[in-house]
């Protein structure tokens, strides 16, 4: 199993994608199916029907728990009605934030939750295949996943003949390595054909054309694992779980300096600060400095950011977003120019360098966010670091590129005094870049 802890959460959180209580044996089957398990599959394909599924979800303002938070709904009903003769689900459990384990965490506590929400979706589309894409490291998360897939197809849930109805949905695991790139579902399907992974212009989209030319439905394993609960709990219950465009939870993994870390299921649409309560907040005498959220793409929040919900929209305003999940806790004791600066040196070397604003543009945003912390500024840095970011984000091809530009900006914007400090007095004041020779002044910090 994962080393990341499941953290315990209010009683007003509901629990959707993670069991409520720690199963005995998660790939118990006969277990699963006592608590549940499979009893949204059957109402799909004996009540609901296919085009009722897709209404239930549209319905139920459900988006995607990661990316873009996309509404599911509309996503489904693109995808079943291109005309095709085989089209394919895909779970993207490639997680490509190395220091991230929400999803295999899922995959190994409620495999047949990811299993059930998948197989339902690829019955509404009229998809023949899932593939479940996950990270080759991800060893247990892997295991967990195959021996689940095993024992629901031999319970008649999935394969050739799906609760009897003759329905052929197959399941396979597709381990993947690769960069930080795969993530993005057209450079994912790119490494499930075998191909080099650069992301492709849409449209079109991957709904109409997707893995080997086929539509092509893509989630993470939190969106499959609660589209059960929207055909079983009630459609009407379901937003009121979270934010009304952002119905439900998602899973988030708290880091930093915090009371405690680990993995924690928390309603979409609260605040920050209540979220950062669920690991106990940041223990005297640390002083809390900055939160990073959504990986190393992510963007990073002063203090004062608490108060923003937590959901797409409210984070995007603020200039960070889901992303991943990850939510890294930094106090005092850290730089938050030095932070930026290394995770836009990690974002430049993982781009794939397809387009110029990737291959040449990061890298330049990259220099000078090392010139800053090295205390060899040049005239005009932060006109030429924000002037850049604009011209990234205005012509860049996919998510990775735009999302790049984050950090750095999040330090333009919430922490001026930090960066000037760099620029102007040629200091850090956490005490942890080392400027080299001011070539300017010809003096050493």
């Amino acid at each position: 199993m994962t080393s990341a802890g499941i953290l315990t959460t209010p009683a007003r959180f509901p629990r959707l994608l993670l069991p409520a209580t720690p199963a005995h044996n998660p790939l118990d089957i006969d277990e699963a199916i006592a608590s549940g398990a499979f009893t949204a599959l059957r109402a799909a394909v004996d009540e609901l029907k296919a085009e009722g599924v897709i209404g239930a979800l549209v319905e139920s303002g459900m988006r995607g728990r990661g990316g873009g938070g996309f509404p599911i709904g509309e996503k489904w009903r693109a995808c079943a009605r291109v005309e095709a003769d085989r089209r394919y689900v895909i779970v993207n459990a490639y997680q490509s934030d190395p220091a991230v384990m929400t999803d295999r965490v899922l995959l190994e506590t409620n495999p047949y939750a990811v299993i059930e929400g998948a197989a339902i979706a690829a019955f509404a589309v009229g998809a023949g295949e899932v593939v479940v894409a996950v990270r080759t490291e991800a060893a247990d998360a892997i295991r967990a996943t195959e021996a689940a897939i095993a024992a629901a197809e031999s319970a008649g849930f999935i394969g050739g003949d799906v609760l009897g109805t003759g329905t052929e949905i197959r399941f396979s695991v597709r381990p993947l390595q690769g960069s930080y790139m795969l993530g993005e579902e057209t450079v994912l399907l790119k490494g499930l054909e075998g191909k080099r992974g650069q992301p492709e212009q849409q449209p079109p989209y991957v709904t109409s054309r997707g893995l080997y030319g086929a539509p092509t439905l893509i989630h993470g394993p939190q969106t499959f694992a609660a589209v059960p609960t929207i055909l079983t709990g009630g459609i009407a219950g379901f937003p009121e779980t979270g934010a009304r465009a952002f119905a439900g939870t998602v899973l988030v993994q708290i880091s930093g300096t915090v009371a405690h870390r680990g993995v924690a299921e928390v309603p979409f649409g609260i605040t920050l600060r209540e979220v950062l309560d669920v690991a106990g907040g940041v223990p005297a005498p640390h002083r809390l400095k900055a939160v990073l959220i959504g990986g190393p793409s992510g963007g990073i929040l002063p203090p004062e950011g608490l108060s923003v919900g937590f959901d797409h929209d409210s984070l995007a305003k603020a200039g960070a977003y889901v992303g991943s999940g990850s939510i890294v806790v930094v106090d005092q004791h850290s730089c938050v120019v030095d932070l930026a600066a290394v995770l836009t040196r990690f974002c430049a070397d993982q781009a794939c360098g397809k387009t110029i604003p990737c291959r040449i543009g990061l890298r330049r945003l990259a220099e000078i966010g090392a010139r800053i912390c090295d205390g060899q500024p040049r005239d005009d840095e932060i006109a030429r670091l924000t002037d850049l970011s604009a011209d990234i984000v205005g012509s860049a091809l996919c998510d990775h590129e735009r999302r790049a530009t984050l950090a750095l900006l999040s330090v333009v914007r919430y922490f001026r005094d930090e960066l000037d400090a760099h620029i102007v007095r040629n200091s850090c004041p956490a005490g942890i870049c080392q400027p080299k020779a001011d070539a300017r002044a010809g003096t050493v910090s």
